[in-house]
Parts: C-alpha cells; structure tokens; sequence
C-alpha cells in the first residue's frame, strides 16, 4: 500500500469529487431510448469541463471513457448504439485523472421500472460496500472487510464474483493490493493509514461465474442472469475513513 501526502490527499478528494458529481450527472441521463454510446460521450464532457480527465480512456487498450454494463454484463461493457429499454439494470463505472492522481466509482441504476428482484440486487450490493467498510480500519486485516462482504451478499441469496476485485488507487488507477469481496477475516494485508483503496463488490443473481467476451473486456454472467457493481475510492485515516465518492 502507498501512503499518500497531505498534499497528495487533498489531489485525491478532487478526483473523488469530479468522479462523484460525473455519476449523479449519469443518473440524470439513464432512461430507456438511450445509447450507451450517448452516455459515455455525455459523461466524458462532463469530466472534461471539470478539470478532469477520464482515466480509462486508452487505459490498456479500452476504447472509451466509461465502463456501461447492461444486465448481465457483470463490468467493462464497452459503450455501444445498445440501447436502454424499461427494465433494464445498467452500471456505469467511471475513472477520473485529476493532477495525476485518480478517482475510481461505479453505481447501478433502474431503466424505468424495474422488478423487485432486481431491485433487491441493486439494494443489496449497494449494501454490502457499506457492510464491508464498518470493518475496514487502519491496522486490521483487509479480509475483515471482505469477509463480511461476502458473508452479506450470500446471506441474501446472492452470489459474489470472485474473479475481478478491487484494489489500491491513488498516483495509478489500480495499484497493490487487490481487495477481494470474499475470503477470510485473517486474509489480505494488514490496512495502512493515509493510503486509498477503490472497493467494488460485484454481485449476481445466480451463479458467481463469469465469462469474458472475444473482445477482451466485457465480462458476462455465465448463466445470463443480472449482475450489479457499487464501487467507492475510500481513503483510510488514522482513526477514521473517508469516502472519496460520495
């Protein structure tokens, strides 16, 4: 984990800000009729106008600035002409680069009306980011918090995806360590204050296997059925945390 500066943290907090406002900005935009294309575009201004810069762009080869993931698509789906229809869920991922330092967030929307299930899915991942970070604190094991992740999403007929995690985010979009939504209590690194993670649970309706597209990115459940994604940077203090995107 790389501890940050005071003036670094201050760098973060403004990318986490701009990350921030670019989502409820992307709330405003999802109903159905909408391309994800549209989207992407609208929300890459967005960022743009604010002084930042969206950070997935280009990032290893991904061809645009957001990650908009339709049902089943689990994370990465790559903005397109789909379009939106009632009923739908849709994640929306976003990465901002402010001064050289990066905010990283994901929330899951409603297209219209939705049925219970899937608004039990959207509830319930949404929740287990908050489950997790009660027992996230600076000299405890990182497997703390993604045990009770884990423990929360099951003990509510969910399944957690165990192949993409989170990870440490500050001077880089992804840095050590990787932080899992599952394991053990005594897993993981010991968590260092004054250091940034981006913590993503990614939950599904059935099974927690996944399967990767031919073109390299979007990642589908393997039995089709929805998959919902909630991710915050969250910034680890001495005797507190923040949270960087909300």
């Amino acid at each position: 984990m790389k501890q940050l500066l005071p003036a670094e943290i201050v760098l973060m907090k403004k990318a986490g800000e701009i990350t921030k406002n670019a989502l409820l900005y992307a709330e405003t935009l999802i109903q159905p009729g909408v391309t994800t294309n549209s989207l992407d575009k609208l929300i890459s201004e967005y960022i743009i106008s604010h002084g930042g810069k969206p950070s997935f762009k280009n990032y290893q080869g991904y061809p645009k600035s957001t990650c908009i993931s339709i049902n089943e698509v689990v994370v990465h789906g790559i903005p397109s002409e789909r379009i939106l229809k009632e009923g739908d869920i849709v994640s929306v991922d976003v990465g901002v680069e402010y001064k050289g330092f990066n905010g990283d967030a994901a929330r899951t929307f409603p297209v219209g009306k939705i049925s219970e299930e899937k608004q039990k899915l959207i509830d319930v991942t949404k929740q287990s980011f908050f489950e997790g970070i009660k027992n996230l604190k600076a000299g405890e094991k990182l497997g703390k918090m993604s045990s009770a992740i884990q423990k929360f999403v099951e003990n509510n007929g969910f399944s957690v995806v165990r192949e993409m995690t989170g990870h440490g985010i500050g001077a880089k979009m992804h840095m050590n360590p990787s932080v899992p939504n599952y394991g053990n209590e005594n897993d993981g690194p010991i968590v260092q204050a004054n250091t940034c993670l981006a913590i993503e649970p990614m939950v599904n309706m059935g099974t927690r296997k996944i399967f990767i597209l031919e073109d390299g990115w979007t990642t589908i459940t393997q039995d089709l059925q929805p998959s919902a994604h909630y991710e915050n940077t969250v910034l680890i203090l001495e005797n507190e945390i923040e949270i960087l995107t909300l």
